[in-house]
C-alpha cells in the first residue's frame, strides 16, 4: 500500500478553503486496493472509496433529505488554489464553489469543496441551493465518479464547523461527462456519522475480513 505521511501543522493550510492538514493520504493504489480494516471500516470505505453519490447514501444513512448552505462562490480564475493537482483538469477560468451539506433538521454531516469551468458552471448548477448529485440527476446527466485521493487529518475550520473534534476522513475525485472532466470535488466527513456507519475503524482482534 502506498501512503504518504505528513506532519500535523504542514502544510499550512489555505485560507480560502478548507483543506485538510493530513497526518496520512493515500492516492490511486490504496484506493483500488482498499485499505486494511484496522486502518479504516468497511462501511466507511464503501462511503469513501465508492463511486455511488455520497448526498444519496447520507439520505439513506439518516432517513432526511440532504440539504445545501452554499458558504460561498468565487471567481479564481487560472488560479491553482491550493486544489489538488487534477484541478488542471478542469479547464478555466474555474470558479470554486463551497458548502455544507446537512440534515433538513441541521446537523452538518460534510463539508465539499469544488472547481467548474466558470462559463460553464450554471449549465449544470442551475439551482445553486442544492446538492451537486440532485441537480446533475434533474438534468438526466450520466456521470462517472473518479476517486484519486484518501486523506485523514485535522482542520480547525471544520471542527469549528462539524462541532467536533478531529481527525477526519476526507476524499477528493473528478466527475467525467461525455469522456470530459466536469469538476473536482473534495469531501470531507463529519464523524457525527459514526452514528450510522459504526467506528472508523474496527480493532486489531477483529482482523481484516
Amino acid at each position: 500500500m502506498t501512503a504518504t505521511f505528513t506532519p500535523k501543522d504542514n502544510p499550512t493550510l489555505p485560507a480560502a478553503w478548507h483543506r485538510l492538514t493530513p497526518i496520512w493520504q493515500g492516492g490511486e493504489e490504496v484506493i483500488q486496493q482498499s485499505l486494511p480494516h484496522t486502518h479504516l471500516a468497511p462501511t466507511w470505505q464503501m462511503l469513501l472509496l465508492g463511486d455511488g453519490s455520497p448526498t444519496r447514501h447520507l439520505e439513506l444513512l439518516t432517513g432526511e433529505p440532504t440539504e445545501v448552505d452554499v458558504i460561498g462562490m468565487s471567481l479564481i480564475g487560472m488560479d491553482s488554489d491550493a486544489a489538488p493537482e487534477l484541478i488542471q483538469a478542469v479547464p478555466g477560468p474555474r470558479l470554486r464553489r463551497q458548502v455544507w451539506l446537512r440534515t433538513a433538521s441541521g446537523q452538518r454531516l460534510a463539508y465539499a469543496s469544488s472547481w467548474w469551468e466558470a462559463s460553464h458552471v450554471d449549465e449544470y448548477l442551475q439551482n445553486r441551493s442544492l446538492p451537486i448529485w440532485a441537480s446533475l440527476a434533474r438534468l438526466r446527466t450520466e456521470l462517472y465518479r473518479d476517486v484519486r485521493g484518501i486523506y485523514y487529518g485535522y482542520s480547525d475550520a471544520l471542527e469549528s464547523g462539524f462541532e467536533v473534534a478531529g481527525p477526519f476522513w476526507g476524499r477528493h475525485y473528478l466527475f467525467w461527462h461525455h469522456g470530459q472532466p466536469l469538476t473536482l470535488i473534495y469531501e470531507v466527513f463529519s464523524p457525527y456519522l459514526t452514528k450510522y456507519l459504526g467506528p472508523m475503524q474496527l480493532s486489531s482482534t477483529n482482523g481484516k475480513v
